[in-house]
């Protein structure tokens, strides 16, 4: 691993418009939960009757609030804090050094890592909105409505507040797909870390890579794989927390 970790410290210090995309596998050594993995949501919660997929859905959520938010309160308010792949990100912007965060996550830890430039494809569980009105609604409301066991309705209309995440059955949100490929096609370097690239439309975005190195850091392989320079299956805070200490 040591060489790998001083061929990644090179590769960085040579570039300058670093891109990284990445997936649920960078939280989960904040505490978060991913999806798809054996402990992930997908395969452990099964207390509701229907699949989390399902939950996490348009069609659901207009249906069936209650159990929505329930799922919600469960599962995605918890207390988190970045990790070192997070600082290490932000750090690298400070730097620099890295032109943009590209995240499938809706966690908001990046940006309090410190990073500014971050692209969430996904929309943020952070920030809500009347699914009536669309109003915007102070987070702070919306969290106390759902610790507490009630659907967070809106205060102009009454309509339900519904979070900034792009749920199943909906597009992303209006203008993230091409500010995404647009950030990939114009780096020298791509990241790809905590993600096995297996949903679309985000993966794709991958695709439109047209730079010197790819670095792919996941536990799990990927179709992208063999595009590569390098390939990580360590943890992706232990590979940042080396690489770090040989860059600049």
């Amino acid at each position: 691993m040591d060489e790998k970790i001083s061929r990644f410290a090179e590769m960085i210090n040579e570039c300058e418009r670093i891109v990284f995309f990445g997936g649920a596998g960078v939280s989960t050594e904040s505490g978060v939960k991913d999806y798809r993995s054996k402990d992930g949501l997908y395969n452990t919660v099964k207390e509701y009757g229907v699949p989390p997929e399902r939950i996490l859905s348009h069609s659901f959520f207009t249906e069936n609030p209650d159990i929505f938010y329930d799922f919600y309160r469960k599962y995605f308010i918890i207390e988190a804090e970045p990790n070192n792949a997070h600082k290490s990100l932000a750090r690298l912007e400070k730097m620099g050094k890295l032109s943009c965060v590209i995240t499938q996550n809706i966690d908001g830890l990046h940006q309090r890592a410190g990073s500014r430039n971050v692209i969430e494809l996904h929309g943020t569980a952070e920030e809500f909105y009347c699914s009536s009105c669309q109003r915007n609604a102070a987070s702070s409301e919306v969290f106390e409505a759902i610790k507490n066991g009630e659907i967070p309705r809106c205060r102009h209309c009454g309509g339900i507040m519904k979070p900034k995440v792009v749920l199943y059955e909906e597009p992303l949100y209006d203008g993230v797909a091409e500010s995404a490929a647009e950030h990939i096609s114009g780096a020298d370097m791509l990241i790809v870390g905590g993600t096995s690239l297996a949903v679309y439309p985000a993966a794709s975005f991958v695709r439109y890579f047209r730079g010197k190195y790819i670095v792919m850091i996941n536990k799990s392989e990927t179709d992208f794989d063999g595009s590569a320079d390098i390939v990580f299956r360590e943890s992706i805070g232990e590979v940042f927390s080396k690489v770090m200490d040989k860059v600049g």
